[in-house]
């Protein structure tokens, strides 16, 4: 994986317009958070992993962050053609970029495929909550990628959940901007297309 800088918006437009998926970690030199999401990020350098990696500190680069209304960092940003799609906060373990990477490869090459692309699904889960392991479980036995967030371990996310959602509780699932608090099967069937059985 190659992770190259860009210095301006209209570089990283130029350089993500013909990718199919790319990512831009915004961040700021000497942060905490930012110098843990880079170093996260670069434990995946040698690793092919099929999506172009852009990074921007925002000390320099000052016209990016301002156009996605980004008011804090780290930050990471998903493209698809050039077209903002997702944003993921925070620092995160290199698993986890490499599963998040996974999943924005798999939805390309389905919309390439001429498939009905998957929707983007994330789930807010702690390692003890049996109800996160049934959802899980859940999705994995229908073949749904998604990306799974242990808000035990991640503040930052633990706060983006509630905010989207409004509450605490785990699991909630994020299918394409649409949350869902608890394991509503029918409900998560009907949005991603899963025949019940």
């Amino acid at each position: 994986m190659k992770i190259a800088e860009v210095n301006s918006f209209d570089d990283l437009m130029e350089k993500i317009k013909e990718q199919d998926r790319s990512v831009l970690l915004l961040f700021k030199k000497g942060s905490e958070q930012s110098e843990c999401s880079l170093k996260n990020l670069q434990e995946l350098k040698d690793q092919e992993i099929g999506i172009s990696v852009f990074t921007a500190d925002v000390s320099h680069v000052r016209d990016i962050h301002e156009k996605y209304h980004i008011t804090s960092v780290p930050v990471m940003l998903e493209f698809e053609k050039g077209r903002f799609i997702n944003v993921l906060k925070g620092c995160h373990k290199p698993d986890f970029y490499k599963s998040f990477f996974e999943n924005a490869v798999y939805s390309a090459r389905a919309g390439r495929e001429g498939e009905i692309p998957q929707k983007r699904v994330t789930v807010y889960s702690t390692p003890t909550c049996s109800w996160c392991n049934t959802l899980k479980t859940h999705l994995k036995k229908n073949g749904i990628r998604y990306t799974d967030i242990d808000v035990s371990r991640d503040q930052n996310a633990a706060q983006e959940m509630q905010r989207k959602s409004g509450q605490m509780g785990v699991p909630q699932t994020d299918i394409n901007g649409e949350v869902i608090v608890g394991f509503d099967k029918t409900r998560i069937n009907n949005l991603l297309g899963i025949q019940q059985a």
